[in-house]
């Protein structure tokens, strides 16, 4: 079971944009409001675990590049596991995590979802 909502924020000063990816069975199910609900569910049944639970490990190198003051909270449940999780655009590794991502978190711009 997938219960995971999405909070959006394009920028600090942005309208926030909720969105619900709500699955069972690998279907999402009728609660989804994400505009592309199945690429969704892809993206999180193929990097949930390893970007919602990630493994401690040797420190990271990132690359000092910054993406954008994008800014998604992703809280709920992954398989019965709590999820609490943010994601910027702040610098590589970050944007990386975003982009697997994308699916899920999209961009508040012309997709619906609800403020």
């Amino acid at each position: 079971m997938i219960d995971l909502t999405v909070r959006l924020r394009e920028d600090p000063a942005a309208v926030e944009h909720v969105f619900r990816l709500v699955a069972d069975g690998g279907r999402a199910q009728p609660a989804t409001t994400l505009p592309d609900p199945d690429a969704a569910l892809a993206a999180v049944e193929k990097y949930g675990e390893g970007i919602f639970f990630p493994k401690p490990g040797p420190p990271r190198l990132c690359t000092q590049q910054y993406g954008g003051p994008q800014v998604a909270v992703v809280t709920g449940i992954f398989h019965g596991r709590t999820v609490d999780s943010v994601f910027t655009r702040t610098d590589g590794c970050e944007i990386s995590r975003w982009n697997a991502m994308a699916a899920l978190l999209g961009s508040a711009g012309g997709v619906s979802g609800t403020t």
